[in-house]
């Protein structure tokens, strides 16, 4: 018995962020919703960041040009999360002896 499945592609139509979540709306009618803490970059822009998007490759994804930020449909579908970059281990240290001297008083 041969099935004739039909695969649509993923693709972007529209877009909404609010303070919770990543809503996209996509043109087979579906709609994928994630946690905005999958996104750091959006977590902590502005709203006025959030609301400056483009569509980007005929819908596969969406840029936000002001953070710098790019989420794929598919990403958004299989539930993956963008990774938060590491601080090197130098810029830690530093950070930690800034918090470790004390301050001098005349």
């Amino acid at each position: 018995m041969n099935t004739a499945v039909k695969i649509h592609e993923v693709r972007i139509k529209n877009i909404a962020v609010t303070k919770e979540t990543i809503t996209a709306y996509l043109t087979d009618g579906r709609t994928i919703s994630v946690p905005l803490a999958w996104s750091w970059r959006l977590s902590e822009a502005t709203p006025r960041q959030r609301a400056n998007w483009e569509i980007i490759g005929d819908g596969h994804g969406v840029h936000w040009p002001d953070i710098d930020e790019d989420i794929s449909a598919e990403g958004m579908l299989y539930g993956l999360p963008a990774p938060r970059p590491k601080t090197p281990l130098n810029l830690r240290i530093k950070s930690e002896k800034k918090k470790a001297t004390p301050k001098r008083t005349a």
